[in-house]
């Protein structure tokens, strides 16, 4: 499921492919883009923001893509049978003589100035695998900020953390305008790891800056090694590792943004009543 560290090696993958290459083809098959021509355009490079994908060229323009629930970037052979990229299901191709990188089930496209990424995404918070977002390192992005955001952004994080009130724990983790990149899968983990119930009220978690840590933490040795052992996500019933409840899943949210929360009762005892 794409979270803030399947999108940053997403872009590091588009960066060794076509970073710095000229487009011998593009291909966007979006309605509002189809008639967007991109051939011979350089690419500069690939700048991710949360679960945001921002492809910027030499010319002052960003293809702006968000992979949703299924979405992915594939880098195949240019003049291979997979470059042909003949499925329904394919919703841009962006090539040179050597890669072509195609797009699956994209779930969002856009071509804008390089200069309107900041009004395109100004309801974002801050990125946590942002270099700037902590004192612990980050991954450096070359070319512009996405935002003008206070740093450290954890700072900034924590202010609109600080104005949800009530609001589930969890609710607020997922909620991108308070940070973005945390998806369903590390806000869980997150807050198996500082012990939270996912439905204390925000207002009532003392530790709100390490849970946010924690979260960092976990998608970034994700980013450098690979999704870890899920702790809770997705052991429903099963035993937990650490205390032997069983873990148990619920809802958080409402609809149509309702998403599913796993947790151990054993060890998530903060905030519980």
């Amino acid at each position: 499921m794409p979270e803030g560290d399947v999108l940053r090696r997403t872009a590091a993958h588009l960066d060794r492919a076509l970073a710095g290459r000229r487009l011998i083809r593009a291909d966007l098959r979006w309605p509002t883009a189809a008639t967007v021509d991109l051939v011979g355009r350089t690419v500069l490079g690939t700048r991710p923001y949360g679960k945001h994908l921002l492809t910027r060229f030499d010319d002052g323009r960003t293809l702006h893509t968000h992979l949703r629930m299924d979405g992915t970037w594939r880098i195949v052979p240019t003049g291979g049978p997979r470059a042909g990229a003949r499925s329904p299901d394919v919703r841009a191709v962006l090539g040179d003589e050597r890669w072509t990188a195609v797009g699956h089930h994209l779930g969002m496209l856009d071509v804008v100035p390089t200069s309107a990424e900041r009004t395109l995404l100004a309801h974002l918070g801050p990125d946590v695998l942002d270099g700037d977002f902590d004192s612990t390192p980050g991954v450096p992005w070359a070319g512009p900020p996405v935002l003008d955001l206070p740093t450290p952004g954890i700072e900034e994080a924590l202010r609109r953390w600080a104005a949800q009130g009530t609001r589930p724990v969890a609710e607020v983790l997922l909620d991108q305008r308070v940070a973005v990149g945390i998806g369903t899968i590390f806000t869980a983990e997150a807050l198996f790891a500082r012990g939270w119930w996912p439905w204390a009220p925000a207002s009532g978690v003392t530790d709100a800056a390490e849970v946010l840590r924690a979260a960092r933490a976990l998608l970034r040795a994700s980013v450098a090694q690979g999704r870890p052992t899920a702790a809770v996500y997705g052991r429903q019933g099963r035993t937990c590792l650490r205390c032997g409840a069983r873990v148990a899943r619920g809802d958080v949210g409402e609809q149509p943004t309702q998403r599913q929360v796993y947790w151990c009762p054993g060890c998530q005892v903060r905030g519980r009543p």
